[in-house]
Order: structure tokens, then sequence, then C-alpha cells
């Protein structure tokens, strides 16, 4: 899975929202992962600081109106800003609420590098405001797509046929644009051939389309790297290659915050 990025890594920033609102559900998580936002949900303040130890370089957006009272997340937050493990990291405070005193006390008191950041009732408005957050910060980098890495135990599977054979591997990882994989006894074709009807198994998802051969990976030529076709995903096959790269990325983060 994924390691922990120096500052300035092109691939980007975690994006971490602790105790995320109503309105912070799958919808508004599901367009951060599809604008490029490595973005997990903590729901455990304690998680919160093993997760900026491990990688100390992340965004974490703290929302301020639930769980703890307002001077306990005062306390907190300053201790985030002041500790050695997790003061490079770029804190926000989220609320509903627009409270002067809070946003002088946070904004300007305390210097909260991303600043109080109010959200709206409004769905979309309250996505659009923590995409323009998170852009203002360079959290995405030069990242186009967010890969999932499927480890053992993770079901994710390939199957094809070409010349009256049927080809299976394991697939070793995942984006929105395509995938990467092994597969043996696979004769050498040239770059950009098709494999129609491919049919990716992903949990107890069985979703079908065309791959298309990009090559194979530089530091491993036994990984080819196949693309999926736009013209051959439709919207549903989409969004459940997305919530599987959503799941396997907060399962990850689970693990490792234990």
């Amino acid at each position: 899975m994924p390691t922990g990025k120096k500052s300035g890594d092109p691939s980007g920033k975690k994006v971490f929202i602790l105790y995320p609102h109503s309105v912070i559900q799958e919808k508004m998580l599901d367009s951060l992962i599809q604008n490029g936002f490595e973005t997990y949900t903590l729901r455990d303040y304690k998680k919160a600081f093993r997760a900026l130890e491990r990688f100390p370089d992340s965004i974490l957006l703290i929302n301020i109106d639930e769980k703890l009272p307002e001077e306990k997340w005062e306390t907190y937050i300053d201790r985030m800003l002041k500790d050695a493990k997790t003061k490079n990291s770029r804190l926000g405070v989220l609320s509903y609420n627009y409270d002067q005193e809070l946003v002088k006390k946070y904004q300007d008191d305390m210097a909260v590098p991303c600043g109080y950041i109010k959200l709206s009732l409004s769905l979309r408005e309250s996505t659009e405001i923590i995409l323009n957050t998170l852009h203002a910060n360079e959290a995405r980098g030069r990242r186009q797509h967010l890969r999932a890495f499927c480890e053992e135990g993770i079901l994710a599977s390939l199957s094809f046929h070409i010349d009256n054979k049927t080809y299976r591997s394991k697939i070793l990882d995942i984006s929105e644009a395509g995938l990467a994989t092994r597969i043996q006894g696979l004769p050498e074709f040239a770059s950009n051939i098709r494999f129609r009807d491919a049919q990716l198994k992903l949990h107890r998802k069985l979703l079908s389309t065309d791959l298309i051969l990009a090559g194979k990976r530089r530091d491993d030529a036994s990984v080819l790297i196949m693309l999926f076709d736009p013209e051959k995903l439709d919207d549903h096959a989409n969004h459940s290659i997305r919530h599987f790269i959503i799941e396997n990325l907060q399962s990850y983060i689970e693990k490792i915050t234990q």
C-alpha cells in the first residue's frame, strides 16, 4: 500500500477527515476520490494522531461540531500544532457554524494552516468548499488517478478470452484509468492490442469491459499495464471501481492506525 510521502512529492498528500459531518458521506468522498485526492475518514481522534505520525506531510480536516466540547478541541488542535511528530501536517477546522470568535481563535490566533472552513447544508456547495481547500493546499500533486493495491486476501481478478484460450490473473493494483497484472503464459503482443469483453471481479462485483494493453511496467517487465476503454465503462462500472478503491484505501488506513 502507499507509504509516507516526503514534502513536495508529486503524488500528492493524504487527506484525513476526522469525524466527518453527515453531509460528508459517500457522495462527497466519491467526488474527492474522483478528483484525485487520496481521502480517508477517521472516527477516532487517537487514530488521527497515529495517522499523522505515520504520514507527517498530510492534511487533517477536523470536525469540531462533534465528539469533544470546543475547549477540548482547542487543546487537541494546539497539541497537534506543537507536537514534533505532527506539526508539519496541515490542519483545518470544519464546522457548520460561523462563529467570529472561533474563526479568530483558530485562523488568526492559532494559525491553523488550512483555516476555519464553514460548510454548507448543501452537499454540492460543501463539496466545492472542500475541493477548493484541497486545491489551494496542492493536495493532489500531479497525480491524475488514485490506485488501490490489491494485497493478499483482497478479491480482485481478471479473465479474458483470446485465440480460444482463457487467461486468468490476479489484479495487482487498479485505478479508474486501468490496472496492473501478471498473466502466466500470455503470448507477446504489441502495445495497444485490445482484449475484448474482459471480466473483472472486484469483491462481489463482476464487471465487463474492453482492456487495451499499454505496455509493461518499467521496473518489472513481468507486470502488464492495461487501460480501460472509457466508452466501454458505464456509470455503474465506474462507480464500482471507485467504490472498490475507496474501500481498499480505507481498509489500509484502518489497519495501520490500530
